[in-house]
């Protein structure tokens, strides 16, 4: 599996939420509403979530294993760091081979 696009969407004004982001996995699976989050010890990436009747969240789609988790991670944060570096409003990375 490789992720053969990143859109990251900066959020301007809001104090945990830093960025929306959308992934694509070779060119032919999307997953929407990732999320960029500050929390108490610093960035991470959260995957789309439902909230349930009991106010809990379960997330919707999410890597299977530590290793999976820990590349697509380095390159959603990898792409938002850029993005802001650039001030870049609509950016688009592609990891194509």
């Amino acid at each position: 599996m490789r992720i053969t696009e990143i859109k990251v969407l900066p959020v301007d004004g809001d104090e945990k939420l830093k960025a929306y982001v959308t992934i694509k996995l070779d060119d032919c699976f999307v997953v929407r509403d990732m999320k960029v989050i500050k929390g108490n010890t610093g960035y991470f990436v959260a995957m789309p979530a439902k909230k349930m009747k009991d106010g809990t969240y379960r997330d919707l789609v999410h890597p299977l294993d530590k290793p999976t988790r820990q590349m697509l991670e380095e390159q959603v944060m990898g792409e938002f760091k850029r993005v802001l570096a650039e001030g870049d409003g609509a950016p688009a990375f592609s990891n194509a081979v």
